[in-house]
């Protein structure tokens, strides 16, 4: 039976099949019902080597069962082909290893070991020829040699689970073993559906599916997301580039080539997925597409770096976008493809960040400091570790403090590459020059979550130009980051400090890079404008706006403030608690004036949140801190304890596994931690840095910042997280200026590296224009009504049943034909979104009133379409309820008002109060989705049924063609009529004295010119042939599987209608009875896959 021409199988499926088969030269087959099991499971070669195809047309994968999910016929087959010359045993050992799996282990944990199999190889013990015992390691895969594999891709693969059983829409097989999961949907679908309708459901029935798999692929057909299996749906990304200077294309067909192109698969597979256990529970983490392309640029620049005369160039992703993860890839290909003896030297200028990038580089598995030391602790260890050819080395460029003369060098090895974090903060003074010094043949590269700007001119000699960039705007059209809001309360406040910026934010540079005393020498070098931003009046007016502003967006996330130093750090500290507490003293005055219940709820809510809420204070330690805070009348040491000791972890958390039997939880992890009341972290330079808290949604600036320090810490807010639109960004300096240059380089516009012109961009939005979008977008629903004669004031301004009316007669404007619902729920689900990044700010007051009314049209809609019921809308016109029909209802449950018998309705009387009503439009949308509800049942239990759909069909065409009234009310009289034919149709069995089963038999086995006696033998013959069918051979467990069920199903059809004493009248020839057995056979294998039908089960429990 050939398929529709637009279904999900023929758009979607069966496209990136062959587009897998012909483009990228895959084997592709289709396994639906077709494929025939085998009892053995290591069957051998068919005859067409390794192809699937028998000569009958069906398929044989070499599986004994469903169950299985590896094709051992092909893994096996390869295993010998890449390790020739073994016995037996040795195969049949390497095989065990990769399909076995402990049922203790999770899904996650398996998978993990399977991986680390088919990446390095399944090490098997076997005795030689000799006797002598052997231990070898067997390659699963030819990675070098990608055409050497065998890709088979595997359409509606049946799998079964305990006890389910599932199909899988596509499986992609390397070498016999499941790496690629496809679940697709229709052009017309969400691809959010494939992963939570779908995708979660397969890990749960038959997990053992992705036992062995890489790549998880969610696709329509147009667009297409790629992910691991333990991504959440928001960590699934786009491929959209080939190359990393093509603009970028959401297509699936772009994504087919970037990843499943053979040797970008394979290059995915083995260099390119890392499982990171930083965060307490192991984390499968696929690259993403920029960093693929940038990392495989990278490689080839250490491929040519004799050319490049040790500059591999500036590795330019930006915050937010993986870039510590990047560097692990990078590492883990050179050592693995490149071959030699490569020495990585990670380099930062800060304890905490190289704590950050270690933990990365730990948690992947890649280093263990503690059984292989490789941190330095001091400038002397740092040169013993250079000279042990370790694999990685991590230290701070402080640690190059010993002076390093010419020709006396720590290691002349030209296999050490410097990987250096932040690169433009570490190339200056005498530490660099100790470094090239010691490390003279080393070659360098820099990764940086920022750009080169214009002055970075020592940066460029270092390291060369850009090896690979992917800038903020990029980051943002991909959805690797969010967008960044911008508000200037500082300027709103009248406390930024204006022309001061420059100055104070040049110094600050200066003096942190050299890791001196910040609060004394600004002091002293500044004097008047240090004494300006740390006024304490200036503080206190900081400090009220932060708790006025936070404790309103209570809903949105963590927040982090940055100040211009230690000391002042500790004063905003107190200055926020007091006040922090001032508020809550305030809203809870506020309570009785509370406007019902729910806004009573609401602001408990609020306070109990700022109740839990913990602050504090995270500032590096030094020297004679103790007294100089002191000199301030300040304790550093609460802080100071809190920083080592950790933060209590609240009971709720205590249950959860990962934090079992813990009492605390260290700072950074608490901040980091979601669920966590820590939220608000103030700050001077700590955490700016290589600190990434996906819940950070608010960062507040007062500290003058430019360029790369800047944009590093504005960057801090734009992490993905599941329900963050974006980030948001206070600024109490008055930094707009700097950020404005800033973020002209930071998006791709105007650094030197791409020769850009410069020019001044503004990627992170003002409040302005977040409130003008709003409005803008409010300014269209109230046109769209308006031209339609609605209006959204009647809704704001009326009460009682005008507001009623009001909201009905909106309704009936949207309701006009398809199209206008449509583009109105789409203006309307701009305005939610753009009202929900507006939330904290003060104009949003404003549009709530619009807002409101917005929302509740609607909602209204949603409801109509959810709960479409012919009784609700013939109640709504008749406005009263047949006191005929009697209801039973149980005590417990909410009543529930009868159906209406339809057959009993009295049209004439429906027809004056549908002309008389103002919600003619509504009521059509609403009678439409009712049809199209029993269209769909009436369609599953009998296909015949295709005549109501095409007259439902044309009744709609003409519907959206015309919109005056006597159309709309012809088309309320069509819609009733057909609603009548439905009604009589169901009813149809029951005059001809069947069920509703027997009836779609009878109608099949049908056929013109029939006498009264044939109709009378036919429906016994419909009658009995489906007893028949149903006491037996529809009872097999699974029948429609097996194909010596399936002929036994139809082959018992065939003998019942042929069948003198059973079977149809004379009049049938033998094709008609070829025929019609072909018709019964194809109902029952759609309508009955057990027994009872779920179809007819259905219907009988709605009756």
């Amino acid at each position: 039976m050939t398929p529709a021409p637009y279904t999900e199988d023929t758009l979607v499926q069966q496209t990136t099949a062959e587009y897998l088969e012909r483009e990228l030269g895959w084997e592709s087959v289709y396994a639906y019902n077709n494929e025939v099991f085998l009892s053995n499971p290591h069957p051998g070669p068919l005859p067409e080597g390794e192809g699937v195809q028998l000569a009958d047309g069906k398929i044989c994968l070499g599986r004994k069962s469903d169950r299985e999910v590896v094709l051992t016929r092909f893994l096996r087959a390869k295993l010998e082909e890449l390790n020739p010359g073994l016995p037996d045993a040795a195969y049949d050992d390497a095989v065990r290893q990769i399909v076995t799996a402990s049922a203790s282990q999770t899904m996650a944990a398996v998978n993990r070991e399977k991986y680390d199999l088919i990446r390095d190889g399944v090490q098997v013990v076997f005795r030689n020829s000799k006797g002598e015992r052997v231990r070898q390691r067997l390659r699963v895969l030819d990675f070098d040699n990608p055409e050497n594999n065998h890709f088979l891709c595997v359409r509606e693969l049946w799998v079964r689970g305990d006890p389910y059983r599932r199909r899988a829409d596509i499986v992609g097989f390397v070498n016999g073993l499941p790496l690629l999961f496809m679940e697709l949907k229709n052009v017309s679908k969400d691809i959010r559906a494939a992963y939570e309708g779908n995708f979660l459901d397969y890990k749960d029935t038959v997990p053992h599916l992705f036992h062995h798999n890489a790549v998880v692929v969610l696709a329509n057909g147009v667009e297409a997301k790629l992910g691991s299996l333990t991504s959440r749906f928001e960590y699934f990304h786009e491929w959209k580039r080939l190359a990393e200077n093509q603009p970028g294309v959401v297509a699936m067909e772009t994504l087919l080539k970037g990843v499943c192109a053979k040797a970008n698969f394979l290059d995915l597979v083995e260099n390119f997925i890392v499982f990171d256990d930083s965060a307490g529970e192991s984390r499968k983490i696929l690259a993403r597409n920029h960093q693929f392309l940038g990392v495989n640029r990278a490689i080839e620049a250490v491929r040519d770096r004799k050319l490049r005369s040790g500059k591999l160039g500036v590795f330019w992703h930006t915050q937010g976008s993986g870039k510590s993860y990047s560097m692990v890839l990078f590492t883990r290909k050179v050592h693995r493809k490149l071959g030699g003896n490569f020495t990585f030297l990670i380099l930062t200028d800060r304890d905490d960040l190289d704590t950050q990038i270690y933990k990365t580089f730990a948690g992947c598995g890649v280093v263990d400091n503690d059984r292989d030391p490789c941190r330095a602790a001091s400038g002397e260890h740092l040169a013993q570790l250079l000279v042990q050819h370790k694999s990685h080395v991590f230290s701070l460029i402080q640690k190059f403090n010993q002076t390093v003369s010419e020709g006396e060098a720590y290691s002349r090895r030209d296999d050490l590459i410097v990987i250096t974090d932040e690169a433009h903060r570490t190339q200056y003074g005498t530490l660099a020059l100790n470094m090239r010094n010691a490390l003279p043949n080393a070659s360098y590269i820099g990764f940086t979550g920022t750009p080169l700007f214009k002055d970075d001119e020592i940066t460029r000699r270092v390291f060369g130009d850009y090896v690979s960039t992917y800038d903020f705007q990029r980051a943002v059209e991909d959805k690797a980051t969010v967008p960044l809001y911008y508000d200037a309360r500082g300027d709103k406040l009248g406390v930024a400090v204006g022309d001061l910026n420059e100055r104070i934010a040049e110094k600050l540079e200066e003096l942190e890079t050299d890791n001196i005393d910040v609060e004394q020498r600004l002091e002293q070098e500044l004097k008047r404008d240090y004494h300006i931003i740390t006024a304490g009046k200036r503080l206190d007016q900081v400090a009220r706006d932060f708790v006025h502003h936070y404790s309103r967006a209570w809903e949105t996330g963590k927040a982090m403030l940055v100040c211009i130093d230690k000391i002042t750090c500790v004063r905003m500290h107190k200055l926020i608690e007091f006040y922090w507490n001032e508020r809550i003293g305030e809203l809870e005055a506020q309570l009785p004036m509370a406007t019902d219940e729910q806004d009573e709820q609401y602001r408990r809510r609020q306070i109990e949140w700022m109740r839990q809420t913990q602050m504090a204070v995270v500032v590096s330690e030094e020297q004679g801190e103790v007294e100089k805070f002191r000199k301030w009348e300040l304790d550093i040491t609460p802080y100071r304890r809190l920083i080592k000791e950790g933060i209590d972890l609240p009971e709720a958390m205590r249950k959860q596994p990962q934090f079992q039997n813990m009492q605390r939880l260290p700072l950074e992890d608490a901040f980091k931690a979601e669920e966590h009341p820590f939220r608000v972290a103030i700050v001077c330079a700590m955490w700016l840095t290589g600190f990434d808290v996906p819940s950070l949604s608010t960062l507040y600036l007062d500290k003058p910042l430019k360029a790369h320090t800047l944009m590093q810490a504005i960057a801090r807010a734009n992490r993905v997280n599941e329900g963050k639109n974006n980030g948001m960004i206070v600024d109490y300096c008055g930094i707009l200026k700097n950020m404005r240059k800033a973020l002209a380089t930071f998006a791709g516009t105007g650094d030197d590296g791409h020769g850009g012109k410069g020019g001044e961009i503004e990627p992170v939005k003002p409040n302005e224009e977040l409130l003008a979008d709003l409005r803008e977008a409010i300014a269209f629903v109230r046109f769209f009504l308006e031209e339609r004669g609605a209006s959204l004031d009647g809704i704001i301004r009326q009460t009682g049943f005008a507001r009623n009316a009001a909201i009905l007669l909106a309704k009936e404007a949207v309701n006009e034909n398809d199209e206008t619902r449509k583009r109105f729920e789409v203006m309307c689900r701009a305005v939610f979104s753009k009202f929900k990044a507006c939330i904290t700010l003060e104009g949003v007051n404003a549009c709530r009133s619009d807002f409101d009314a917005i929302n509740v049209i609607y909602q209204s809609l949603q409801q109509d379409r959810e709960q479409a019921d012919i009784t609700d809308i013939i109640r709504q016109l008749h406005q009263v309820v047949d006191e005929a029909i009697e209801t039973k209802t149980k005590s417990a449950v909410a009543e529930e008002l009868p159906p209406y018998d339809i057959s009993r309705i009295d049209f004439d009387r429906l027809r004056r109060e549908f002309e008389r009503s103002r919600a003619k439009r509504t009521t059509v949308q609403n009678l439409k989705t009712v049809i199209e509800q029993r269209l769909q049942r009436l369609l599953q239990q009998n296909p015949l049924r295709t005549d109501f759909q095409r007259h439902y069909e044309e009744i709609v065409a003409e519907y959206n063609r015309e919109k005056d009234r006597v159309t709309i009310e012809r088309t309320f009289e069509s819609l009733l009529r057909i609603m009548g034919e439905m009604d009589d149709e169901e009813s149809r069995a029951l005059r001809e004295g069947l069920d509703e089963e027997s009836l779609v038999v009878f109608d099949l086995l049908r056929k013109p010119d029939l006498t009264p006696g044939d109709i009378k033998r036919i429906k016994a013959v419909a009658v009995n042939l489906l007893e028949t069918l149903k006491a037996e051979k529809l009872r097999i467990d699974h029948w429609r599987d097996k194909e010596a069920t399936r002929d036994a199903v139809r082959l018992t059809i065939q003998n019942y209608l042929w069948s003198e004493q059973t079977g149809l009248p004379g009049i049938y020839s033998e094709d008609d009875v070829r025929d019609k057995t072909e018709a019964v056979f194809v109902h029952v294998f759609r309508a009955y896959p057990t027994v009872p039908s779920p179809y007819y089960a259905r219907m009988a429990s709605s009756l």
